[in-house]
This record gives structure tokens, C-alpha cells and sequence, in this order.
């Protein structure tokens, strides 16, 4: 699931090298944080959230079929 993060995220943003992926994982619930340049935060998040509430909707859809939870947190 982080490498689809990564892969999503980095097709939004100008400088995708930039873009950062951290994974913390508990019992029944993982973390995923993401981490972009400046700039390009407001192109991870999109106009009124809809990116980021798109990237949420498709780990959300992974994460019940592997019987998980998972959260997505964009940071700045």
C-alpha cells in the first residue's frame, strides 16, 4: 500500500522526488504519512480535498480487503 501512495502521489507533483511515504503499523490500524514539497501540497490535497479524499477512498478499498484499516495523514 506505500508503494501506491507513492505512485499516486508522485504523478500529482512537480518534483516527485521529493515525495515521502512513511508507514506505522499497529496492531489492526496502519498510518500512512505523506510528506511533499511545499509547493506541491496543495496538489496532493486538490481543489476543496478531492485528491486526497480520492487517495483515501482507494487505500480504504485495499485496506478491506486485506481486513485492515488504514489512515492516510498528508503532512506538511
Amino acid at each position: 500500500m506505500k508503494e501506491l501512495i507513492e505512485i499516486i502521489a508522485k504523478a500529482l507533483v512537480e518534483h516527485p522526488e521529493q515525495v515521502e511515504v512513511r508507514e506505522i503499523c499497529g496492531k489492526h490500524t496502519s498510518v500512512f504519512e505523506l510528506r511533499t514539497a511545499k509547493e506541491d501540497l496543495g496538489k496532493v490535497i486538490g481543489k476543496e480535498g478531492r485528491n486526497a479524499h480520492a487517495i483515501r477512498t482507494i487505500l480504504n478499498a485495499v485496506s478491506t480487503k486485506n481486513r485492515k484499516r488504514s489512515v492516510l495523514e498528508i503532512v506538511e
